[in-house]
């Protein structure tokens, strides 16, 4: 008697996020004319589909919805048949408006059982708790920006080595602090931003950097500024100094001053109530909503049940998703707030000829992702389930406990410096394609989507949530791994990033506005 070949699961190279959803997700290339069997029929696949791309399993008629995650992430474009490949050559946006409900899926996380966690940080006459213990040189204008790396350059490799408790001298530089319109949006953006990281408690000794005739000099960023009676700070203006070489003979001693002072701070225990957490993700792939973002919204919604403060960012990236995060907005003051940023977005855009469906990058679209709805549905995964307590703006301190956001670009270096003025003492990071940001003076731990990039980039990443396709690890698992290497960092533990000295040229402050 013959056998009749058995026709394989679609399980076995897909994953159906949602019973309603009309793709899946391939967790391996699929080759063209393989056939397998999926919960609505029989699939057999038309062309090849790259790992982490979207197979039809259901088919869809031109100008109809396209379903993941439960949710639209756009249009078809043409008729798609069951085992097509969905991606940019027959998907497109969707234009239409979402309902916006307020406060309707609030949750709270249960307060942990057990007794309470801590970690070891740096604790400041504010009440603020630092995880790292640098000294901070801040130009208050590109012109002064090569001096204060002259300065900084003096203190790296192992002349530090003898302090145990500096975690280095760092020049926070930028290309803005003149010609810009008084008063303006973007002048009052840039001056935040460098008051906020003035302020970190990152930062336990600050030599500001002026010129002197800069549009916002150097007192500015000080004046009325609130600062820890232990933060060791020190201004210096080029022009009145005598030039740069002067200048920089003066920064050295300045710091020469504040290293002693520093190495006398030690770390001691504090609950982790404490830690603010920055949430980003940069290089995004098809994974990224299914393994590292929702394990980091894990993580995140542990440390809000410790009462700690956890930072979402990256307003175009939830474009598309909003309507998930007001339905968690503690009020409807709070959820107005998110859509009015959205909508100052979509006039931002405009007004620059492009839209908020121009995110997804190359490389995005290489890892699987189409539209800007798919990417976003994925991207606020990181915020996990609890109740949105606030909404900021850029660079704006982040006073809320609990799970918050801030208003910032996608772009990664711009996003991260935004959270980082907001006051986040870590960073977390995820990538699908591979990331190597680093953003001092804060640490930034690197989670990989899938185990693929994570071998391949071995040395800058430092978790891999990959195991959770492959059936190896669970969203729950790694995301406890990444609150537990949160603390661990908190307290000292150095991440690939740290390791590789990155984080410097990485602040980049959102530049808006005319420049006259």
């Amino acid at each position: 008697m013959t056998s009749v070949p058995t026709v394989p699961d679609l399980a076995e190279v897909a994953l159906v996020l949602r019973p309603a959803d009309d793709v899946a997700v391939t967790i391996t290339d699929v080759p063209g004319g393989a056939e397998f069997m999926s919960a609505h029929g029989p699939v057999r696949v038309k062309q090849a589909v790259p790992r982490g791309h979207k197979l039809a399993i259901r088919p869809v008629e031109a100008g109809e919805q396209v379903h993941k995650y439960g949710q639209s992430i756009g249009r078809a474009t043409r008729a798609i048949a069951v085992g097509d490949h969905v991606h940019t050559h027959n998907l497109g946006m969707d234009e239409a408006d979402r309902a916006h409900e307020f406060s309707t899926t609030r949750v709270r996380p249960a307060a942990p059982s057990g007794p309470t966690r801590f970690f070891q940080g740096y604790h400041r006459a504010d009440g603020r708790v630092g995880t790292r213990n640098f000294i901070g040189i801040l130009t208050a204008v590109n012109c002064s920006a090569s001096t204060a790396r002259m300065i900084a350059a003096q203190f790296a490799g192992p002349v530090l080595e003898a302090y145990e408790n500096v975690d280095g001298v760092i020049a926070l530089t930028h290309n803005s602090g003149c010609g810009l319109v008084a008063g303006s949006e973007g002048a009052e953006l840039t001056r935040r931003t460098l008051r906020s990281y003035a302020a970190h408690p990152n930062i336990a000794g600050l030599l500001v950097v002026g010129l002197g005739c800069e549009m916002l000099p150097a007192t500015s960023l000080l004046d009325g500024l609130d600062l820890p009676a232990d933060k060791q700070v020190r201004t210096l203006v080029i022009q009145e100094n005598g030039g740069i070489r002067a200048t920089v003979r003066a920064g050295v001693d300045a710091v020469n001053e504040m290293i002693p002072v520093l190495e006398t701070m030690q770390r001691q225990p504090a609950p982790i109530s404490e830690l603010v957490l920055g949430m980003n993700c940069g290089g995004s792939d098809g994974y990224s909503g299914i393994t590292a973002n929702p394990a980091l919204g894990v993580a995140s919604d542990l440390l809000v049940a410790h009462g700690a403060t956890t930072i979402l960012a990256e307003t175009p990236e939830v474009f598309g998703a909003e309507h998930l995060l007001t339905r968690r907005a503690v009020s409807e003051q709070v959820g107005r707030k998110l859509l009015e940023r959205i909508e100052w977005w979509k006039d931002y855009t405009a007004s620059g000829g492009g839209s908020l469906d121009n995110n997804p990058s190359p490389g995005n679209k290489a890892g699987g992702l189409t539209t800007i709805l798919e990417k976003s549905l994925g991207a606020v995964a990181k915020g996990g389930t609890a109740e949105l307590s606030a909404v900021y703006e850029y660079g704006e301190r982040v006073t809320s406990r609990g799970f918050t956001f801030m208003d910032t670009p996608g772009y990664d270096p711009v996003s991260v410096t935004g959270i980082v003025a907001g006051g986040a003492t870590v960073v977390v990071f995820t990538t699908g394609r591979g990331s190597v940001l680093g953003c001092k003076p804060t640490p930034s731990i690197k989670v990989a989507t899938n185990t693929a990039t994570f071998e391949r980039m071995r040395e800058d990443m430092d978790l891999d949530a990959g195991g959770i396709v492959d059936g190896t690890a669970s969203v729950e698992s790694v995301g406890q791994e990444i609150f537990e290497k949160v603390i661990a960092v908190a307290s000292g533990e150095r991440p690939v990033s740290e390791q590789l000295d990155l984080g410097q040229d990485e602040f980049v402050p959102w530049q808006l506005g005319a420049v006259t």
